[in-house]
């Protein structure tokens, strides 16, 4: 089994992209461009020397992004990540292993957990906002049940609970993938086939290959076979899986798109339902990075959310 995810890992390339052949457009202006000046900046942890970047200065609870399989910092769409920053400190990472951080990737989703508290809590932090996206959702899930106290809100994206219903599927849709390019995996995998989905996806992945100085390093395939085995063990059939989430108290955000492929929108809705303080955004003609093609309308929610 280990043998066959490294080989759809290294087909599909779901480590994260270079620049190389990608066409530019200038994203919509923000006031300022964090995401393409903040320095990458290391401290040491359990052992590892983790990667990460501070967008913006505001004072208050910080937002900490946790991000998906096969993602960097570099992989955030800066419209979403600027657009965030103008209202809350922003710090993206690299997790235990991944892109610029040393140490080894555990295959464990409760793991990676343990490790990006062990971040948060070496820049002194005992209260954040998270953010996940997808496999960075499932992390976020862990932390505000194993470390409740951590975590002020909760905003998720494009994920799900233990046990999410079509997420085996993951390894027929990379292998799938295998023979387009970068950028059109990016679009077949997070966006629908719609011309307005795809153009949006177009912008997006162009904005994310902006940032040339001080560009993050891209996944090993030991980091990729590693996350993929805690995704797919994620997906596993998990009876509890709501019950827990029950006992999340903090507001939640839930943002999906109403085509998601990879995690489909009625995990979010089951989510919706079962954390008692959330509240749910779905977006129409939208695949798995709903809040990359809404990235407008997403800021907007999320800033609303965070100031209540």
């Amino acid at each position: 089994m280990k043998h066959l995810m490294l080989l759809i890992l290294v087909a599909v390339g779901i480590t994260s992209c270079s620049k190389d052949d990608v066409k530019i457009e200038d994203p919509d202006p923000v006031a300022i461009d964090y995401h393409q000046t903040a320095p990458t900046q290391f401290i040491d942890a359990d052992g590892a020397k983790y990667a990460y970047r501070v967008l913006g200065d505001k004072s208050g609870t910080p937002l900490v992004l946790v991000s998906a399989l096969g993602s960097g910092m570099d992989d955030w769409d800066p419209a979403v990540t600027n657009g965030l920053a103008q209202h809350y400190k922003v710090i993206l990472f690299d997790n235990k292993g991944v892109g610029s951080s040393t140490g080894s990737t555990p295959a464990t989703i409760a793991d990676m957990a343990k490790d990006a508290v062990s971040f948060i809590k070496a820049l002194g932090y005992t209260k954040v906002n998270l953010m996940g996206f997808s496999m960075g959702g499932f992390v976020s899930q862990q932390i505000v049940l194993t470390e409740p106290g951590l975590v002020n809100k909760l905003i998720l994206t494009g994920t799900g609970p233990k046990g999410s219903e079509g997420l085996s599927n993951l390894p027929n849709l990379l292998a799938a993938g295998a023979d387009l390019s970068p950028e059109e995996r990016f679009l077949s995998f997070a966006f629908t086939a719609s011309e307005a989905s795809r153009k949006a996806g177009e912008a997006s992945w162009d904005r994310s290959q902006k940032r040339t100085e001080d560009r993050d390093a891209a996944l090993s395939n030991e980091t990729g076979v590693a996350q993929l085995t805690a995704v797919l063990a994620w997906a596993q059939p998990y009876p509890d899986a709501l019950k827990e989430l029950s006992t999340v108290t903090q507001p939640t955000l839930i943002v999906e798109g109403e085509e998601d492929i990879p995690v489909p929108v009625i995990n979010s809705i089951n989510m919706s339902k079962a954390i008692p303080n959330a509240h749910l955004v779905l977006y129409p003609d939208a695949g798995h990075a709903s809040f990359a093609q809404y990235y407008d309308k997403f800021v907007h929610e999320a800033i609303s959310f965070l100031n209540k």
